[in-house]
Order: structure tokens, then sequence, then C-alpha cells
């Protein structure tokens, strides 16, 4: 049985990606290599699969996973930001598909020591990668309440941002905070006092959601890793991106929106003076969703959305 997760649409990253005997596709988020595991069976003989992930954790997973197709696959432990300097390394130019699967794998969330869930007892971590820098507890502890804000604004679309973070800012003066607990306490303090109501998802969620991305710098690496993952695809290549949130999601619609246009001037603008010219076909006019069968298996799908463009 996997260690990890079950990847999230996976028939219908299949079914768009289209992968053939003779394939050549990068999974950037290589999580528990469920979707690298689907590409491989279907690439082999002669196809190959590069998957990217800065958690040695997973590269370890995946490589046990996709053990019989090992001659198939490469494994490449670094941030997808950086996937144009990877493919060319590794000669995985005019490919076939990218795959950005952006959610967590059930490895990283049941890892007790990372944080990375409200439910956990470790540490206020939340860190893909040892190398990076900042911790979300150096964050909790250390940033200005104006700063803490606009985190949770930002990046959770937190409504109730300046009254948690100025309780972080009041606890932290005594205690300073060290595990998911205790944020997850606070939180849910001040949403009863604004809110009667039962939350039908954890107060914290979208603290511990800004956190992770903060983090992670994970807004940022998403639009670099996009117009280098299009420069990298062959005519015809398929760009394939699950989100998770609306923030992810709004990067990758208007990404591809931009890119299937040739003119972005404005349109008072008589005559194009910008020069740009179209690069992408988009498939999935609307995002695709998991089936309720699909949520009601694994819950964690439920607000996944993929969207889908080829390259011209």
């Amino acid at each position: 049985m996997r260690d990890f997760h079950e990847p999230v649409l996976s028939a219908e990253v299949i079914g768009y990606l289209q992968p053939k005997p003779g394939g050549r596709f990068i999974d950037c988020t290589l999580g528990g290599a469920g979707h690298t595991e689907n590409l491989l069976q279907r690439v082999v003989p002669g196809g190959q699969v590069l998957g990217i992930d800065l958690d040695p954790i997973a590269i370890e997973a995946a490589t046990k996973a996709t053990a019989p197709y090992k001659k198939n696959v490469i494994f490449v432990k670094d941030n997808f930001k950086n996937i144009n300097k990877i493919a060319h390394v590794w000669k995985f130019t005019k490919i076939d598909g990218v795959l950005l699967d952006l959610g967590l794998s059930s490895g990283q969330l049941q890892d007790q020591k990372r944080g990375f869930s409200f439910l956990a007892e470790g540490t206020l971590d939340m860190r893909f990668g040892a190398q990076s820098g900042i911790t979300a507890r150096d964050i909790l502890n250390e940033f200005s309440q104006s700063e803490l804000i606009d985190i949770f604004k930002n990046y959770g679309e937190e409504r109730l941002a300046g009254p948690i973070s100025k309780k972080i800012i009041e606890v932290r003066m005594t205690r300073p905070f060290t595990s998911p607990s205790q944020l997850v306490e606070i939180v849910s303090e001040i949403y009863h006092q604004f809110y009667r109501g039962k939350s039908k998802t954890n107060p914290a969620t979208k603290i511990f959601q800004a956190l992770r991305i903060a983090v992670n710098d994970e807004m940022n690496n998403l639009k670099t890793v996009l117009p280098a993952a299009v420069s990298i695809l062959a005519k015809g290549g398929r760009l394939a991106v699950i989100s998770y949130h609306s923030l992810e999601d709004r990067t990758v619609k208007d990404f591809f929106r931009t890119e299937s246009r040739d003119c972005l001037c404005p349109p008072q603008t008589p005559v194009c003076v910008c020069g740009h010219k179209k690069s992408l076909r988009v498939i999935t006019k609307k995002p695709v969703v998991p089936t309720n069968q699909e949520i009601i298996i694994n819950p964690r799908a439920r607000s996944a959305k993929l969207r889908v463009a080829e390259k011209i």
C-alpha cells in the first residue's frame, strides 16, 4: 500500500495530459509520486518522467513507490521554480507535458515534526525543504502586527486578520509560539468572539494556509514556474495545474488567459505596441473539479481545481 496519498483528479490528469509510450513529462510536485507513477505506467517503454520536490522524504518515498520504473524516472531535489535550469541539465526540453499538483501530500500533513496541520502536535516549522530559511514559528514570534495582518489577509484571505494578529502579539509577550495547538487555540478564541455558528472547517485553516505560503514563498514560486514550464514544452505539449485555494487558481487562470491572447495593449490603444504573441491554447474553459465520489473517498480533494493549457 502506498505510504502517501492517492493523487487528486488522477483520471482527469491522465485524460488531459494524454501520456503515450515514449512520452516525456515533468511532475513538478512529486509528493507521494502517485501522479508520477500513473504517468510512468503509460510512457514505458521508452518514455521518461522527471519528478521534482524540495522534500527529501518525498524523494525517498517516491523512489520506493516507482522502483519498477527506475530506468524511466529521474528525481531531482530542488524547488520547482528552477524547472528551466533542471530541464536543461537533464535534457528535458521540448517535452510532452508538465504537471503541478500544488497540494500537500498526506505524508507532509501527518509529519508531526513539521506542523503543517492544525491537528499536528509538532513544531511550527512548515518548510518544504530544510534549506529554506524562515519558519512559521519565526513569523509568529518575530513579525510585527502589520506584517502578520498582511500575511493573513493576502495569503489566507482571512477576515479576522486584524484581531488574530493583535492577539498573537499579546500572547507571545509572555509565551512564545512553539506548537500548532497554541495557534489553533488563539484563532478559535477570536472566531468565537465574532461568530456564534459552528464553522464547517477549522477556524485556523486559513491562518495555517497563509503561514505555509509565506514560509515557502509559494505564490512567487508559482508565478515563476508557469512561464518557465511553457518554455520547455514542445508544440502541442500540455501544462496541467491543480490548485487548492483561490489565490493559486486565480494566478493560473490569469496566466492562461494572458498567454492565450496576442495583444495585451489597453483597448484604447489603436495599434498594438506590446508585441505580445500568444503561446497557449486553453483546454479547460472552466476548472475541472473532483466528483462527489472522489471527495467522499478523499475529503482533501474537495477544493481542488484542475486547469490545462496546450502550447501552440
